[in-house]
């Protein structure tokens, strides 16, 4: 009895013992897969034109490859599905995404190389009318979110008492912003510093950002060889001023 009840416990572990690391399957295949969405700028943008990823995550992938002497390939996700290409081993390893302990629930995370904070977008000129995170929590507010996103999880914790719309990729909840469907979205510090720029239209709420989170990419569930390795590369990466050359680069700085 004992041993059926192990093996019977096993066959429900996310990544059975006895099977191959993607480690050992990425060395022997010569190939990387990634998963990406390619909407989250600055981190990883697909340009329409060339149909070619490039950004923060971008670089770190690439590094990643070239260290490990494979080649790589994206491979397209969107926020809706980018766990389940991760549980259904359709890559080996997402670009960042945020922490959350939904996704945590059926994913492996490596260890945390990047962390911002949450803020709202808004018209600039509603700016008066939506000066606080409180100004946002009501009944008469539109909240736009993106579906699968971590945000789209926090809008319902931050906002209990708006209305709240989500929008498939690839459209964007900025985008309803800017269209006037929605009074405000809420993204990251980081995305929201490069779409004030490219938007002059939006503005960020100015009573300061919330819910500090932290990035790190997807692994399958279980699968420990993979995930100490690339923890292990992440850590030299620090130890060597990869990252803090990669975030001078773009222009960004970790909380």
């Amino acid at each position: 009895m004992k041993k059926l009840f192990l093996v019977a416990l096993f066959a429900l572990l996310p990544f059975s013992l006895n099977a191959e690391s993607n480690l050992d399957k990425i060395l022997s295949s010569g190939v990387l897969k990634v998963g990406t969405t390619g909407d989250w700028d600055p981190m990883t943008v697909k340009d329409p034109a060339t149909n070619k990823y490039k950004g923060f995550d971008i670089d770190v992938m690439n590094q990643l490859a070239k260290d490990m002497g494979v080649k790589i390939e994206f491979v397209p996700a969107e926020w809706k599905t980018i766990v389940s290409g991760i549980t259904s081993a359709r890559y080996d390893i997402s670009t960042s995404v945020t922490k959350t302990p939904k996704r945590a629930e059926v994913a492996g995370f490596t260890d945390t190389y990047y962390k911002y904070a949450t803020v709202p977008l808004v018209l600039k000129k509603n700016l008066k009318k939506f000066p606080t995170w409180d100004s946002l929590n009501n009944s008469n507010v539109t909240i736009a979110t993106t579906l699968g996103t971590s945000q789209e999880e926090k809008a319902k914790e931050f906002f209990p008492k708006s209305k709240l719309n989500s929008v498939e990729a690839p459209a964007r909840d900025f985008q309803e912003v800017l269209a006037g469907r929605a009074d405000g979205n809420i993204t990251s510090s980081t995305e929201a510093n490069k779409l004030v720029i490219k938007y002059p239209q939006l503005a960020i709420v100015p009573d300061g950002g919330k819910n500090p989170a932290f990035l790190a990419m997807m692994v399958p569930k279980g699968d420990t060889k993979w995930n100490d390795y690339v923890n292990k590369w992440i850590k030299d990466k620090k130890s060597s001023g990869f990252f803090t050359k990669l975030l001078a680069k773009y222009n960004l700085k970790s909380l």
